[in-house]
């Protein structure tokens, strides 16, 4: 299945928008991905193509293409020329929904591990890199997206010509802010209007007021919900998320046990971090900047006033010109 439409951002630039589906390794799995590219451009390059991976509880779309201030992450990304992905892992967005997500809760044991996302990775990489001839493409996760994008390219890294971390997970001595403790179903169901009281906690409470411009929170909450099918037609203003990535932060972040090895990542690499994050501090993001020792380069970037949400903030801007410094940086540092 494949939907296609064009929009028109600001100076008449035409940016088609285009979402389909791929099988995934599982039967009856489909994964869903949305491209963004200007419309009518040559095909483009691996340095010019850049796949984009959620964390563990929004999809995609909620994170990368909610049209803030007239422009999305993705729509900045196309703008600037490149071929921009954003990918479903199963259970997320507009992927197939695993069964247990349709019984109650309580009744399944967690779903969508990280091993599960890592390959559904795999398929979506495989699939652009066979589609698009090419070699290899650019990859950009953000939290748990972080950490399954990392696991990756630790064992493909022939097929990731850059890799971007946007607040990965990382080993941590205390209970992550995502995992509230007690027994886990298949799936969490959040309660998107609730979110902003989380949300501005993260920031001082003298800066809390401009951290996010009027209406965006609302913008953001209406996009998200819809992600949800089921939850939007009830009008719950909720939406479901897979439990495996909390279960995996007890198996192996919080117990002191890296699912994967940084190390083994040649890959040049970008860390983004913002000061304000309470998910992913920055001690122990600082601690995974250090076990990055096999990249060919690596950079940090630290964006002020900022919380694990950076992306959808105030000083998103900010974050995208990194982003894209990194990206077109043509000669990387031996």
């Amino acid at each position: 299945m494949t939907n296609t439409a064009t929009q028109r951002c600001a100076h008449k630039i035409v940016i088609e928008a285009k979402d389909f589906l791929i099988p995934s390794d599982t039967p009856g799995i489909e994964l869903r991905i949305r491209n963004k590219r200007l419309a009518a451009t040559e095909p483009f390059g691996a340095d010019r193509t850049l796949l984009l991976i959620h964390g563990a509880t929004f999809p995609s779309e909620s994170l990368f293409d909610v049209p803030l201030g007239g422009v999305s992450f993705m729509d900045d990304l196309a703008k600037h020329g490149y071929d921009v992905y954003a990918l479903d892992v199963r259970g997320y967005g507009g992927s197939t929904r695993p069964a247990e997500m349709d019984q109650p809760a309580d009744q399944n044991a967690p779903i969508v591990r990280t091993e599960t996302a890592v390959r559904d990775l795999g398929s979506a990489v495989d699939h652009l890199l066979k589609t698009l001839y090419l070699s290899s493409i650019n990859l950009l996760g953000m939290s748990w997206g972080g950490t399954v994008a990392g696991a990756y390219t630790s064992q493909n890294n022939d097929k990731i010509a850059k890799l971007i971390l946007v607040a990965p997970q990382w080993l941590s001595a205390t209970p992550a802010p995502i995992d509230k403790g007690g027994a886990l179903g298949a799936y969490r169901v959040i309660p998107v209007p609730e979110m902003k009281e989380r949300w501005l906690s993260a920031a001082p409470e003298h800066k809390r007021a401009d951290l996010l411009p009027e209406g965006w929170f609302e913008q953001w909450a209406s996009a998200t919900i819809a992600t949800d099918p089921s939850s939007a037609a009830q009008d719950t203003q909720t939406i479901r998320a897979p439990s495996g990535a909390v279960l995996d932060i007890r198996k192996y972040w919080t117990a002191g046990k890296p699912f994967y090895d940084p190390g083994e990542i040649t890959s040049p690499t970008l860390l983004v971090h913002a000061e304000w994050d309470i998910d992913a501090p920055i001690d122990i993001t600082l601690e995974f900047f250090k076990t990055l020792t096999g990249a060919r380069f690596k950079q940090w970037v630290e964006i002020g006033e900022g919380t694990h949400m950076v992306l959808l903030e105030k000083n998103r801007g900010r974050t995208f010109s990194a982003i894209l410094n990194f990206l077109e940086e043509e000669d990387a540092p031996v």
